[in-house]
């Protein structure tokens, strides 16, 4: 898995993460991408509510799961998925604490299976609990372990459903 930077001088921070899955390419775009599963495939997610489909364009909204003080994190992203390159771009729609969080994802073979690539661009409000630096660091933290969990999950499938 690799990592990128805390806060640039571009006045926005970028993280770059990814992981080689086991799997066939086809099998980890679909379960990746079927947004209505994600609270079992990533572990900080509730809820998931479909808003609008159009074409390969979806939004939605997200609920974590509360967190330590009870809150439960809610917003609306939107993601568009290129099927011909198994790229998605997305972002916040309803920004929270961001000026504006944007998420590239990139799925390409490799030789253990297929590469997953989440590269993360985003600039914290002001006045938002935390600085760039600080949420880069907690992405950084927080998607190696979705990341793995996700790896888990579809591996797990993968070896279910092969012959």
């Amino acid at each position: 898995m690799t990592e990128a930077t805390g806060a640039e001088a571009t006045g926005h921070a970028r993280t770059d993460n990814s992981i080689v899955i086991d799997a066939p390419l086809e099998l980890v775009w679909d379960i990746t991408g079927d947004v209505e599963g994600w609270p079992r495939l990533f572990s900080e997610y509730e809820s998931v509510e479909i808003l609008h489909r159009e074409g390969d364009t979806i939004r939605f909204r997200l609920t974590m799961h509360p967190d330590e003080d009870g809150t439960r994190w809610s917003w609306v992203s939107e993601r568009t998925a290129d099927p011909a390159t198994h790229t998605v771009r997305s972002r916040r729609v309803e920004t929270g604490p961001f000026a504006f969080m944007h998420i590239f994802w990139e799925f390409t073979p490799d030789p253990g299976g297929v590469r997953m690539r989440w590269v993360q661009e985003f600039h914290m409000s002001p006045g938002a609990p935390v600085d760039d630096a600080a949420m880069a660091e907690h992405i950084n933290r927080n998607t190696r372990i979705q990341m793995e969990l996700i790896r888990d999950r579809i591996e797990a499938r993968a070896r279910a459903s092969a012959p």
